[in-house]
């Protein structure tokens, strides 16, 4: 009969010899765990809405919701029309979409704002930007007490570049210094850090962050931000290596998404106007690096813009409008890619007697004034009319096939 005592086992390795590089493991493991934690918990906004700081109010959300149903009820008012426009008439659920989309219009039509203080801003007198910060606070208090206020929001600061670094600090220091006397921070708070080019920028921000914690009262880590990815050297720098791994070890968890800027990272790319879209090779290469890069790490990914640049594949001439083939071609371009392209309605525009050809007509005409700014803002008294060389059309651009006329302000 067989014996069923288990023989011994004999085991070559030495434990105690392999403690160090046991322990290094251990570390390198548990680092790693730490800094790929795994896809985010909660839910991710499907869109980010910039608008310029200084037209900010507490209800922009529900009024940009009020504007869209309007287009709705104008230009889809039934889910035929709508089906109709994208191409889906026979989708079986067709009516149901259309309930669904008239119905988040109404509730949530904004998932994420962000007031921008960079692009959709602009470089203005130290005053003139305090003065906005100040509105803008006392704007998005306004906005928590009224519950106006989308489920995610926040600031976008100015690059920490060397000529506006003090100036963005400034201004998120100013507005959440504000926010925190009036009572507190909204919920869903964010802020995008954008064009960063060197890992010291997102570094710095940390520092500044950990400071306004400390100098506010509020909880640590409170103050995350995102970064936006719109600069090659951040994908590739002069050594050949990938910034963006660097910048999840500089973000001391505070990163909670990286956007990609289309526009601003094509023109880094000496890519012209009308090739700037998101899929271009240029880009695909860029949002795959940072899928790598951020795979695992619980940053969420944002695309860029999802339209083109309005550079049109065909311009009238002077005086004409396009012909049936050149409108076919646009339609069927659109047909292909609808999310590349946005549409708006055509504004009629003022007209004004004109000397034209030796005889007074009526033009259309688009005045633009001008304005200058120090520390504080005056109008000139003139400007630049376009005029529509052409009676009856709406072409008043000079670069299709418009004209000007200088324009004064004689008395008041």
């Amino acid at each position: 009969m067989t014996s069923s005592t288990p023989r011994p086992v004999r085991r070559a390795l030495d434990d105690a010899a392999l403690a160090d590089a046991e322990a290094a493991l251990r570390e390198a493991n548990l680092r790693f765990t730490r800094s790929h934690p795994g896809e985010h918990e909660g839910r991710q906004p499907v869109h980010t809405v910039y608008g310029g700081a200084q037209l900010f109010a507490a209800d922009t959300t529900p009024k940009l919701g009020a504007i869209a149903l309007r287009a709705l009820d104008e230009f889809a008012p039934n889910a035929k029309t709508l089906g109709d426009a994208l191409g889906i008439a026979g989708h079986p659920a067709l009516e149901r979409l259309y309930t669904r989309l008239a119905d988040k219009l109404r509730g949530e039509p904004v998932e994420d704002y962000r007031v921008d203080f960079e692009d959709g801003y602009g470089n203005r007198p130290d005053s003139e930007e305090d003065h906005h910060a100040g509105l803008v606070a006392r704007e998005l208090s306004r906005g928590i007490r009224d519950g106006s206020l989308p489920a995610f929001i926040g600031l976008r600061v100015k690059p920490l570049t060397e000529e506006l670094r003090q100036r963005s600090v400034r201004t998120l220091d100013l507005v959440l210094t504000s926010l925190a006397d009036s009572g507190g921070l909204p919920s869903g708070w964010i802020v995008t850090l954008p064009k960063v080019t060197v890992a010291e920028q997102v570094d710095y921000f940390v520092a500044v962050l950990r400071n306004l914690e400390r100098s506010l009262g509020l909880g640590d880590h409170a103050l995350t931000f995102e970064v936006m990815v719109e600069t090659p050297q951040i994908i590739l720098d002069s050594d050949g290596r990938s910034l963006l791994p660097r910048l999840v070890d500089a973000g001391d968890g505070r990163i909670t998404g990286a956007h990609f800027g289309t526009y601003d990272y094509t023109a880094s790319c000496n890519i012209t106007a009308a090739y700037q879209r998101m899929q271009h090779p240029a880009c695909e290469f860029a949002k795959q690096v940072m899928q790598v890069a951020f795979a695992g790490t619980g940053i969420w990914l944002s695309d860029g813009s999802t339209t083109v640049m309005p550079v049109p594949i065909h311009r009238a001439a002077a005086g004409q409008e396009l012909s049936r083939e050149q409108r076919a071609e646009f339609r069927a371009r659109i047909l292909a890619e609808p999310r590349n392209y946005i549409a708006q309605p055509t504004l009629t525009l003022s007209a004004a007697p004109c000397f034209m050809n030796g005889r007074i007509e009526p033009r259309h005409v688009d005045l633009r004034p001008y304005v200058l700014f120090g520390e504080k803002a005056t109008i000139v008294p003139g400007g630049l009319t376009r005029v529509a060389l052409r009676q009856g059309s709406l072409v008043v651009n000079s670069s299709q096939g418009g004209g000007s006329k200088d324009t004064w302000v004689l008395e008041n």
